[in-house]
């Protein structure tokens, strides 16, 4: 008989494509899994090879959405059978660890980020306090632990003294069966496209200034594809600056097509700043996307973007957020067709390297160990 493994997560499992994968990888390793997430109100239809369970809650965000979230998940892993609890980020540790040790199930956590250190936590100290001493309570107890890079292990590792192992989010082999054109997307033909995506678009990645850089670059657009909390303000920068002409925007997708939208850009923007400890080790996914669309990525070069980027020579770099600088390193990239065609040719040996099924060997040894 399978074993059983639940996998939770506090977001609506649609886009999430690193929990996705990590049900598959379960699924090779012979669990029957079950993913558990929320239901949304402009949540999608989701189908897939696995059971997902999407609970509606009645509160959307807050601590009283975190209470509830985990109340709940802690009831449901309390009762239901499992063999494996799989935990995504701190928000679902209290209840996965608390019903694992009760119920003296194996618990593996993945943390995503640098969490106790994102922006939305340093700006709040108090609720920063009570995510800190939820992690510092439950850390040390923890076995089997990975998170997405080398810098954010090491992290954890001087803070807990604890064998940290990393598997990157890196995206599957994976090209369209058909690739639809940029008229079909409803995007100019004639012109450059930047893109800037993910479902964490939010303050303090450089996508205030890149809408503003807009004013100062001519011949293209830029295509935000996703979701964040950033969102609002950045369609209404466009309109009081009057470049609706300039600035495309696109709700969160699926994978596969936001995948046509990124290999129909020409430059991916991957811009963060280096405002906190968690952006300053991140690892954004959005780069190993637009690595397997075959586009070259702009970036503030961060520790962990600079160290892939400069090994493929596969990208270009800012040296400050001042939207006049961000426009002049664009348009030069462009200027230098030579160039920029060579450095595009590159993503084809990163992503051949860089690719899902390397990486998710040490998840299957994460699983499988005895």
């Amino acid at each position: 008989m399978k074993k059983t493994a639940i996998v939770c997560v506090t977001n609506d499992l649609s886009t999430d494509q690193r929990v996705h994968k990590t049900c598959l990888t379960l699924e090779k390793c012979g669990y029957w899994v079950v993913e558990y997430g929320r239901l949304l109100p402009e949540s999608k239809p989701l189908q897939r090879n696995y059971f997902i369970l999407r609970k509606k809650l009645f509160f959307h965000s807050g601590p009283l959405f975190y209470a509830e979230y985990n109340i709940r998940l802690f009831f449901h892993l309390l009762i239901a059978n499992v063999d494996l609890i799989f935990a995504n980020d701190l928000d679902t540790l209290p209840a996965a660890f608390l019903a694992a040790t009760l119920r003296g199930k194996r618990l593996i956590y993945d943390t995503h980020e640098f969490y106790t250190e994102t922006p939305e936590l340093v700006s709040r100290p108090t609720i920063q306090a009570i995510w800190k001493k939820i992690e510092n309570t439950i850390f040390p107890h923890l076995t089997d632990i990975l998170t997405v890079n080398a810098s954010i292990a090491k992290l954890y590792s001087d803070k807990f003294h604890k064998t940290i192992m990393v598997s990157r989010n890196i995206p599957t082999s994976f090209s369209p069966d058909r690739l639809k054109s940029r008229e079909e997307l409803g995007l100019p033909a004639n012109k450059r496209i930047l893109i800037l995506q993910g479902t964490g678009i939010n303050v303090q990645r450089g996508a205030e200034e890149a809408v503003e850089a807009m004013q100062f670059i001519e011949n293209a657009i830029l295509l935000i594809c996703g979701s964040g909390d950033v969102l609002p303000i950045l369609k209404k920068m466009v309109e009081e600056k009057k470049l609706q002409t300039k600035v495309i925007f696109k709700d969160k997708m699926s994978f596969e097509e936001l995948r046509q939208y990124t290999i129909n850009s020409d430059l991916g923007l991957a811009i963060d700043k280096d405002t906190n400890l968690n952006y300053h080790f991140s690892l954004p996914n959005k780069l190993f996307d637009y690595i397997h669309s075959g586009i070259p990525t702009l970036s503030s070069g961060l520790v962990e973007l600079r160290q892939i980027i400069d090994k493929y020579d596969i990208g270009y770099y800012i040296e400050n957020h001042k939207p006049e600088h961000i426009a002049t390193v664009i348009n030069s990239i462009f200027a230098n067709e030579k160039r920029y065609n060579t450095v595009r040719q590159n993503t084809a040996k990163a992503k051949e390297e860089l690719c899902w099924e390397n990486e998710e060997k040490v998840l299957i040894s994460i699983i499988n160990k005895k």
